[in-house]
């Protein structure tokens, strides 16, 4: 359903004023948190939790959780959605790398394991809760405005 949304109307939706900036600014927001999530440790104890342990937050079933206009937010960043899983016990949108959304739904970005709390120090978590949460908040925004652009042309 995405990809015949974004095929419809992705050059219209890139056209608007709001959506472009937002996005343009969302994608320094996800650039910042990632670089955070890498540079705190946060990245690496997910990969060995993945790959040695058999991870968890990650699992078959979480990709369930997104919908159409998520999704279409996702191709306006310029994800490519896989057409496939890169493994059947897994998140259908876990690549080889890690996840290969950019708009990820608030539960993907905000839950942090135990492992997390108990590896990573504190103020490195509160740096990266703080660039998480501003990403949130306009993700929520931008998906509001991309559903309201939807309701209005299918009406």
């Amino acid at each position: 359903m995405a990809r015949c949304l974004y095929s419809k109307w992705g050059d219209e939706l890139r056209r608007d004023p709001e959506i472009a900036a937002r996005t343009r600014e969302l994608s320094t927001l996800i650039k910042a948190s990632s670089v955070l999530s890498s540079s705190s440790g946060v990245t690496n104890e997910c990969r060995i939790c993945e790959e040695e342990d058999g991870g968890s937050c990650c699992g078959a079933g979480i990709e369930d959780g997104y919908g159409s206009e998520l999704l279409l937010l996702n191709l306006l960043l310029g994800a490519v959605l896989p057409g496939v899983a890169n493994s059947a016990g897994s998140c259908h949108f876990l690549g080889e790398t890690g996840c290969v959304l950019h708009a990820r739904d608030i539960l993907c970005i905000n839950y942090m394991c135990r492992r997390i709390h108990e590896t990573i120090p504190p103020g490195m978590l509160f740096a990266l809760r703080k660039a998480n949460g501003a990403e949130m908040d306009l993700i929520f925004a931008l998906h509001e405005r991309v559903k309201g652009f939807i309701r209005k042309n299918t009406l």
